[in-house]
């Protein structure tokens, strides 16, 4: 295939596999737009009228374009339950570790900025497109995954240029996946365990049945952003590319405008063990404030993946996925805040962040009263965290 895809193995392990790097992918993604969003200034934070409109719009439009990487993670954990697999709701911590994905993607936290906008056109880009990446994020060292392997029984990874490639070579297996065992045997998990408009309000929340499902899917993800053709409109890379434009001849009329909080780039909670490119947070209300709103995050994915053992139209599905969208409602107000405070005294100037913190294990609870138990418990953990933070 081209742009350096291998064709691999159509095993559904291989299959699973790629879906959960592709989940990673789009929450990776999902995380970096918000983070940025969070360092967007208000109007009342030494904007002129036009800025503050200009920068209150962009915040709207990067948290949209969020919601809809959030709703093509639903489409990819869909069609991992098609396949009878359980949806990776798990991800590595900010910045990803060399070689976890390939070595032309480069995702980390950092604050709204034009290099940070000029990032995120280049990891919308169309396929073919010659956007070049922000400074700052080019990749530390060059590195081709070893996709030229075939026939192994354990997965390997595929190398791709952008998302778009990624997503055709998956469908390209798919395809040939499909036509070897036969369609229903191919998608033999119970679509009652898959996400619905009925539960979650978002585009690609829609249930696959069966191969053309599956690759309306995958087409409705290109299509709205990774790889969407040039003159797609509303395509994430035409709604940042739209946002750079806006940004410039607003900064070419004020050289002194600056839309956002400098908030750190890839903040952490505990000292790290390689300090390079992170930024350890030692304010003690920024340390709350992100400690709170990590743990709302990383409730919010229990949730999320409970949802998924709870078959259609058992009315707890929906109460846990109503329960993880206000929680993730909490982050937003959270995040806003961490923004602001600042980092402490080893990094004057700089704010801290969301840090989005990944635990060790994300995997679902087991349906039944226990779960139950723990989403209660903590819950009331988060109220009495934040009632200390409100004295």
């Amino acid at each position: 295939m081209a742009d350096g895809v291998v064709e691999g193995a159509p095993s559904r392990e291989q299959l699973i596999h790629s879906l959960y790097e592709a989940a990673e992918l789009e929450h990776n993604l999902m995380c970096t737009y918000l983070y940025a969003a969070f360092s967007l200034k208000s109007a009342d934070e030494g904007l002129s009228e036009i800025e503050a409109d200009a920068v209150g719009r962009w915040r709207r439009q990067i948290t949209q374009v969020a919601i809809e990487e959030m709703g093509h993670l639903a489409a990819v954990w869909n069609i991992t339950a098609a396949l009878g697999g359980q949806p990776r709701f798990g991800r590595g911590n900010f910045p990803l570790e060399r070689g976890s994905l390939p070595a032309g993607i480069v995702v980390k936290l950092a604050p709204f900025n034009e290099d940070v906008l000029q990032h995120f056109v280049h990891l919308e880009r169309p396929i073919g497109s010659q956007e070049p990446e922000g400074e700052g994020f080019a990749p530390e060292r060059i590195f081709t995954r070893d996709t030229g392997q075939r026939g192994r029984l354990t997965p390997m990874p595929v190398d791709y240029e952008t998302v778009g490639v990624f997503y055709e070579h998956i469908g390209q297996v798919l395809r040939t996946f499909s036509a070897q065992h036969g369609e229903t045997n191919a998608f033999c998990g119970d679509p009652a365990l898959q996400l619905s408009a009925a539960e979650l309000d978002l585009g690609g929340a829609k249930p696959v049945l069966c191969l053309k499902t599956a690759l309306q899917a995958f087409d409705a993800i290109v299509t709205q952003g990774e790889g969407a053709s040039a003159d797609s409109e509303d395509s994430h890379f035409q709604r940042f590319a739209a946002i750079r434009a806006e940004y410039r001849k607003l900064k070419a009329a004020n050289p002194a405008f600056t839309p956002a909080h400098l908030a750190a780039t890839n903040p952490v909670l505990r000292k790290p063990p390689t300090p390079a490119g992170k930024v350890w947070l030692e304010n003690a209300e920024a340390i709350a404030t992100v400690d709170l709103a990590n743990s709302c995050y990383q409730l919010m994915l229990r949730l999320m993946g409970y949802a998924y053992a709870i078959p259609r139209p058992n009315p707890e599905k929906g109460v846990a996925l109503d329960l993880g969208i206000a929680l993730m409602r909490a982050c937003t107000l959270l995040g806003e805040r961490a923004a602001r405070l600042p980092a402490g005294p080893s990094n004057p100037g700089c704010n801290a962040g969301m840090s989005f913190t990944a635990l060790r294990d994300s995997a679902p609870f087991a349906r039944g009263p226990a779960a139950r138990r723990f989403f209660i418990e903590r819950l009331e953990e988060f109220a009495a965290a934040a009632g200390v933070m409100a004295r």
